[in-house]
C-alpha cells in the first residue's frame, strides 16, 4: 500500500470510528449494556479508538519508513482533530430533536 493510501485509509477510519460511539448504543459495538450510555462512557470509549488509530497509523509509518519522533504537540493536535471528526455523531445523538 502506498503512503498517500495508507494516510487516507488511517483518516478515514478516524472519521468511522470517532462517531461510532454516538451512532451505536453498544459498547465498541458488541457490548450491549443494561442502561443506556452516558456521555462520558462514550468519551471512554471514544478515547479508546483514538488509541487504536494512533496505533495503526504508527505501524503504517513503521512500515513505510522510519517513524518520526512525535512531542505531546503531535497528541494535542489529533486528539483535536479526532474530537472534531466525532461531531456530525455527537449532533445527531444529541442535538436533533426526536419527533415522537
Amino acid at each position: 500500500m502506498s503512503q498517500t493510501a495508507s494516510v487516507w485509509l488511517v483518516v478515514l477510519l478516524a472519521f468511522l470510528l470517532a462517531n461510532l460511539p454516538f451512532i451505536s448504543n453498544r459498547v465498541f459495538a458488541v457490548y450491549a449494556l443494561k442502561r443506556p450510555k452516558n456521555l462520558a462512557v462514550r468519551l471512554a470509549e471514544m478515547f479508546v479508538w483514538y488509541l487504536l488509530v494512533g496505533g495503526l497509523g504508527l505501524s503504517f509509518e513503521q512500515r513505510n519508513g522510519q517513524i518520526a519522533p512525535q512531542s505531546w504537540e503531535f497528541y494535542a493536535i489529533t486528539g483535536t482533530l479526532f474530537l472534531t471528526f466525532a461531531f456530525p455523531g455527537f449532533t445527531f445523538r444529541y442535538l436533533f430533536k426526536r419527533r415522537s
